[in-house]
């Protein structure tokens, strides 16, 4: 089941001189932090990592806005008019989980290692085939999922303002541009805290006078129960295996899948959501940031789940054939029915701050990845730090005009939400797979990395492409086949990596201090000095983890 990408031409807003002045002022206060930003980067690790200086409370609000991304709220809306409560699971089960376990677990290994990126991890616990090969499919990752946050940029803009994409798609890119080559990742992260609220700002008035249309909470649960289903209004409510529901996944490839490989995959990975943890002041504030993160994590679905379930009931057709609107009108049909000007000026504001925080956050990781983990790695070696500085900031020239021309790309896709969920399972899952092993398996061989990251990323093509596009298995939808294709390259990864292991000489004890769980960081002992709190030395922290796991994850299982 396909869901349509196209915005209809007759969602036009009614936008006046209020609306646009609105709109233009926020171009040019992202232009200001842009500058403002420009005074304090000096040095390469100024660019590219904030100096490791900013507070936990930037980085946390820039970690969940950098996610926040308009593919996402236009997406989680147009699930939910069409799978309903579902959508939940995106964000409590496939999401909060692996922000708490990259806060408590993975961050001391990265911070601690002073690692630049997440493709230099493997560096160090692995080889330079395995850094090479994660370095290349991180940059084309993320080039690809930056055009496709200014394509349906422009698809959007086009439909509500009337802009032609082009414009769209140049000017955006533009924007991104000059802050991110200005500022870096300062600017870029600073940006996006400033996005996080506007985009709130939008999201909150449509959400409210949305629920006050169908009568509240208890009229939009009435009417859909009895429109859809009582399913349609519940979690889990359908998601026994062998059931069948419209989001065509049971309960075990929604725990599995989603809950486990693709958000863990995705979340503690993702170099373009770690590099603002890496960004912090101290290993402190860098384990505070996706934890700072989850919390209004745990509340942003109601304001994309809402929104899409409003719409469910004023247009009872949407996404039908017999219908003009499809599930991804669903937020715009809502701008168009109940903002007044002003307020819409707001919300179309905060919709193009979501596209641009998605492209940011995306690009600022695509020129730190190319140019330390390439360029400078196997390239150009050993030259000074203000030519790596210049180059960084040409490679995201380049890293903009790159997304400009995927943008066109993304535009031969059916469904975007479904591409850019695909790319995950790709891509993301197989560094998952081969980062867990490496972290909690000394016999790990220097040469598994490399193969995990083969085998894992061939398999979860393998499933998407020939098993379920060609029909082998039956599964019913596009996000259920993600589901498979995540746990098909997790698995295939972790089977390659042991026996590539068992095969291969591992790599000597002295090099993984540090690196792998149960050993002590770079010169220190073996008995840790007091006070000393690494995680890796600790397993009674397991508990706590485990408990705010659990925790986290106890609202969902009783929604």
């Amino acid at each position: 089941m396909h869901t349509p990408t196209h915005l209809a031409a007759e969602l036009r807003l009614p936008t006046n001189w209020l609306d646009y002045t609105i709109l233009g002022i926020y171009f040019v206060v992202v232009l200001g932090i842009g500058f403002a930003a420009r005074r304090s980067v000096k040095t390469s690790l100024d660019f590219f990592l904030s100096g490791r200086s900013l507070p936990a409370w930037v980085t946390g609000l820039a970690f969940v806005a950098a996610n926040l991304g308009a593919t996402e709220i236009l997406g989680m809306a147009a699930n939910s008019a069409q799978y309903g409560v579902y959508t939940t699971h995106w964000y409590w089960i496939g999401a909060i989980p692996a922000m708490v376990f990259l806060g408590l677990v993975m961050m001391p290994f990265y911070y601690g290692s002073k690692v630049r990126s997440v493709p230099e991890f493997l560096l160090l616990r692995f080889d330079k085939a395995s850094h090479l090969l994660s370095s290349i499919l991180f940059a084309v990752a993320a080039i690809l999922i930056a055009g496709v946050n200014l394509y349906a940029l422009a698809i959007v803009v086009e439909a509500l303002l009337g802009w032609p994409q082009w414009v769209a798609i140049v000017v955006a890119g533009f924007f991104v541009l000059a802050y991110i080559t200005l500022g870096g990742l300062s600017s870029a992260i600073y940006n996006e805290v400033l996005q996080f609220f506007v985009i709130l700002a939008g999201l909150i008035p449509i959400t409210v006078l949305g629920l006050k249309k169908v009568g509240g909470w208890d009229g939009l649960s009435d009417s859909l129960t009895k429109s859809h289903g009582g399913d349609f209004m519940t979690a889990w409510g359908g998601t026994g295996i062998g059931s069948d529901n419209p989001l065509g996944a049971n309960w075990l490839t929604i725990v599995l899948g989603l809950g486990f490989v693709l958000s863990f995959g995705y979340w503690t990975t993702n170099f373009a959501e770690v590099q603002r943890a890496l960004s912090a002041k101290n290993l402190s504030a860098a384990q505070r940031t996706p934890l700072i993160a989850a919390f209004p994590k745990i509340f942003i679905v109601f304001v994309v789940m809402i929104p899409g379930l409003v719409a469910a009931v004023l247009v009872p057709r949407i996404g039908t054939p017999g219908s003009d609107l499809q599930y991804n009108d669903a937020i715009p049909y809502l701008m168009q029915q109940l903002l007044p000007n002003g307020v819409l000026g707001i919300a179309v504001t905060g919709l193009l701050a979501a596209f641009m925080a998605g492209m940011a956050a995306n690009v600022s990781s695509f020129n730190t990845v190319f140019t330390t983990d390439i360029w400078a790695r196997y390239v150009v070696k050993g030259r000074e730090d203000d030519y790596y500085v210049r180059f960084g900031r040409l490679i995201t020239v380049i890293g903009v005009l790159a997304s400009i021309g995927t943008a066109f790309l993304a535009s031969s896709f059916s469904n975007i939400m479904s591409y850019l969920q695909t790319l995950f399972s790709f891509f993301n899952v197989p560094m998952f797979v081969v980062f867990i092993i490496g972290m909690f398996w000394k016999r790990a061989s220097m040469k598994s990395g490399f193969w995990g990251l083969i085998a894992g990323t061939t398999a979860a093509m393998v499933n998407y492409f020939v098993i379920y596009k060609q029909g082998i298995i039956d599964i019913p939808s596009d996000q259920g086949a993600n589901f498979v294709s995540a746990i098909a390259g997790f698995v295939a990864g972790a089977v390659v990596m042991v026996a590539v292991s068992l095969f291969t000489a591992p790599k000597p004890t002295a090099e993984l201090q540090g690196l792998v769980y149960g050993t002590t960081s770079p010169g220190m002992s073996e008995a840790p000095a007091k006070g000393d709190d690494a995680w890796y030395r600790k397993p009674a922290l397991l508990g706590w983890g485990a408990v705010v796991l659990a925790a986290a994850c106890y609202v969902p299982f009783s929604f």
